[in-house]
């Protein structure tokens, strides 16, 4: 078998958000279920907490569909139908065209870091739509999986990474994609900041757990967007605190939100 993900980037009409969060958890999940080769699917809003806030967020909502299928050129087409269910039904805002659905082959399953909890659904998750340098892909890869990975994953309320690459298989409206890869995040933390402003500092190698990131490599293209996006789906949701299997002792009461002088 073979994982995909197919993510759905989109606006819904103001007004509509509640008509759509029952459409996509009452009929939408019963379709989805039908599917062959279908494992997945949640919904997630925009949060204004953003590693790169300069960065455009043309998206209000992100949903995440999971299958794992032998054919996904029979497969995943059978999705299409489903999602224009949304649109014929007003609501999809596409008035600026701004609707994207792409469809990944994964390279592998969820890596988890120590700082997981199996037994709680994510609080949320982030992508980036990532490109590799030419010329430079197993060096990218390598990096991703022995160095990076390991390290994003391990920031308090980080707890997961995949990624993957652009499928042959795309479903309508294919539009422009700004990257071939996708590198998908998960999250379990109630305090988004924490974890994005420790990211931060690790990367920059001012963290007060004394933990740095190692240099980012070459390979990976600095052409990439980054987009976090917190859970609004499904039956359950995070109970609340930070995933962390590390010592929070080292960091400052007002780590994420500091004092300013009078």
């Amino acid at each position: 078998m073979s994982l995909h993900t197919t993510i759905h980037l989109h606006n819904v009409p103001a007004g509509r958000e509640t008509d759509y969060a029952a459409w996509f958890d009452g009929p939408h999940r019963d379709d989805l279920a039908r599917l062959r080769g279908f494992r997945s699917a949640d919904r997630y809003a925009i949060t204004p907490q953003q590693i790169m806030p300069d960065i455009p967020q043309p998206w209000r909502f992100l949903s995440v569909y999971e299958h794992d299928t032998a054919t996904p050129e029979i497969d995943l087409p059978a999705l299409a139908p489903l999602l224009a269910q949304a649109r014929d039904a007003g609501l999809i805002d596409d008035s600026d065209e701004s609707e994207r659905i792409h469809s990944y082959a994964m390279y592998a399953d969820w890596a988890f870091s120590p700082n997981h909890r199996a037994d709680q659904p994510f609080s949320g998750v982030s992508i980036i739509l990532a490109n590799f340098v030419a010329g430079r892909e197993a060096e990218y890869h390598h990096w991703y999986d022995t160095v990076h990975s390991p390290e994003v994953t391990r920031v308090p309320g980080k707890v997961g990474m995949k990624r993957g690459r652009l499928s042959l298989v795309q479903l309508e409206p294919k539009r422009y994609c700004p990257g071939s890869d996708l590198v998908l995040c998960a999250q379990q933390t109630d305090d988004l900041l924490f974890t994005v402003k420790d990211f931060s500092a690790r990367a920059r190698g001012v963290s007060p757990s004394g933990v740095a990131f190692a240099p980012r490599s070459a390979s990976g293209s600095v052409a990439r967007t980054v987009h976090y996006f917190g859970k609004v789906s499904g039956p359950a949701f995070w109970p609340g605190g930070i995933a962390y299997d590390g010592d929070f002792s080292v960091y400052p009461a007002d780590f994420p939100r500091p004092a300013t002088a009078a």
